[in-house]
């Protein structure tokens, strides 16, 4: 009677555990599902494809300085009338670089190389600032008399003497400020003195000193 009471009593205790494992795979098999996902064959990305040709076809911007009436604005702004800046051209009546020089004020400011003249920016730039200061010493008098006062309706500034130095040699403006326009210039293009006085009025060349023996030098 003993032995059947303990198999009656350990039967439910068996069947609890059946039924607690089962249970308990149920509910991880139910929680793996949730977190179950559905495969993916493939996944594409689309991008628009860009070759070479359409870069090439992109804006280019240019972003040129604002040199204002400075000194560089000044010799730019000659420099673009005269040549568009380029240091290597020579003009069909053998003017030079990116000012335009002549052989002859070359050889005042102690240039006798053409060629390494038009292969060194450093040099070009060296002249011009030589062939101002030289031609401001030989019109000092005139630009003190001058500056200010208008001529066949131009106001005379330093800059615009200087520029009208530049196309013209110092003694053609002295002859056109002191005949107060009356003896006028002009280049093998027709450009004239009263032209460069206007164009180029109005710029800060205090920068530009003086000086009777000024020489185009480069430094080391």
């Amino acid at each position: 009677m003993k032995r059947k009471v303990a198999k009656f009593s350990i039967l439910p205790v068996v069947a609890g555990c059946l039924f607690f494992s089962f249970s308990t795979k149920e509910a991880a098999n139910l929680e793996l599902e949730m977190y179950k996902t559905s495969p993916i064959d493939s996944i594409e990305y689309t991008v628009s494809a860009i070759n070479d040709s359409s870069l090439m076809e992109l804006p280019v911007v240019k972003v040129v300085p604002q040199l204002g009436k400075s000194y560089i604005g000044f010799k730019e702004a000659v420099a673009f009338k005269e040549s568009r800046g380029d240091y290597k051209v020579v003009n069909e009546f053998g003017y030079m670089g990116k000012y335009q020089f002549g052989k002859g004020t070359l050889e005042l400011i102690g240039i006798y190389n053409t060629e390494s003249f038009l292969n060194s920016p450093e040099l070009q730039e060296s002249a011009f600032y030589a062939n101002a200061s030289r031609n401001k010493w030989i019109l000092i008098r005139d630009i003190k008399r001058f500056s200010g006062k208008k001529i066949n309706g131009i106001t005379i500034t330093e800059s615009g003497i200087l520029a009208a130095a530049h196309l013209a040699g110092p003694g053609s403006v002295k002859k056109y400020l002191r005949s107060w326009g009356a003896n006028a210039f002009s280049d093998a293009f027709g450009t004239t003195i009263g032209y460069y006085m206007k164009r180029f009025e109005g710029y800060d060349t205090s920068f530009v000193k003086p000086e009777r023996k000024a020489k185009a030098i480069l430094k080391a």
